[in-house]
């Protein structure tokens, strides 16, 4: 059985994260969706709401579980059994990012790989950053997001 882990910080989830979720979700046996905690990152939604958000996205996927870590991915892995790391990609900006981040995680934990999945072109444009940018001065965000997260992200800018 191939288990998948897909991480990030979903802060909020896009339409882009969903693509990727369903495409994978449809490669492999199982699906983790992983919701990062980034001290890094100040982020708009807790750790909890983001999952939150996310299982109620995810529900009608039968392959596909949402969990959360803040520790190292590649010890969340091995606990779980998975071997397979999901990225997506937008730009050749991620793609440098994302293949030193694969090479360390392999380093650390040889049998796992890191399959990269470009974004559709319709999301290449599109973070959660842009998201948070136009939520934060009232702009339209029904382009960007699941139908059900609008509410949840513009109740955080009144």
């Amino acid at each position: 059985m191939k288990t998948a882990i897909y991480p990030g910080s979903f802060d909020p989830v896009t339409l882009g994260h969903l693509d990727i979720i369903k495409r994978s979700a449809g490669m492999f046996d199982k699906l983790i969706v992983l919701v990062l905690k980034n001290s890094a990152k100040k982020s708009l939604f807790t750790a909890e709401e983001r999952v939150s958000m996310m299982e109620g996205l995810v529900k009608d996927m039968p392959n596909v579980c949402v969990d959360t870590n803040d520790g190292l991915l590649v010890d969340y892995a091995k606990e779980k059994n998975a071997t397979i790391v999901i990225r997506g990609l937008r730009t050749t900006t991620d793609f440098e990012y994302e293949l030193q981040l694969a090479h360390t995680n392999n380093m650390e934990y040889k049998e796992l790989e890191t399959i990269f999945l470009a974004t559709g072109m319709e999301y290449s444009y599109l973070s959660s950053t842009v998201v948070k940018e136009f939520a934060s001065y009232h702009g339209d965000i029904s382009r960007f997001v699941p139908p059900e997260i609008v509410p949840l992200v513009e109740a955080k800018y009144k």
